[in-house]
């Protein structure tokens, strides 16, 4: 069985590349059953609870991650450097469950995956 990790590197807003990515993991979740997220660089952007993408006029996706349970999606990662770049708290309450993970044992991680797709 192939193992399939999802890369969000794009922050929430100004693209579509996090609603794209949430739409593969979930198509991907129904046929494969192990699957983990990374998020690194701006992607870490994407896990923050109290964004509000109304006031700049975008579709609120951000909410979806909650349905990854449902999926049995549970392998979240998220990279604690990009986190303290963006000035985010690395005890701060995410939209989904992540394990926050030191960049040298992120990619150890990712390494371990056969299919890598980034968004």
């Amino acid at each position: 069985m192939n193992r399939v990790a999802f890369l969000f590197t794009q922050a929430p807003h100004g693209s579509s590349a996090g609603r794209e990515g949430l739409d593969a993991v979930l198509a991907t979740g129904a046929l494969s059953e192990d699957i983990a997220l990374f998020f690194i660089g701006d992607g870490v952007l994407q896990l923050h609870r109290d964004q509000q993408p109304e006031t700049i006029l975008a579709r609120n996706y951000i909410a979806t991650f909650g349905v990854l349970e449902l999926y049995d999606i549970d392998q979240c990662f998220v990279c604690q450097e990009s986190l303290l770049a963006r000035g985010q708290s690395l005890t701060a309450n995410h939209v989904l469950e992540a394990e926050v993970l030191d960049a040298a044992t992120l990619r150890e991680k990712l390494a371990t995956y056969h299919r890598i797709i980034r968004f």
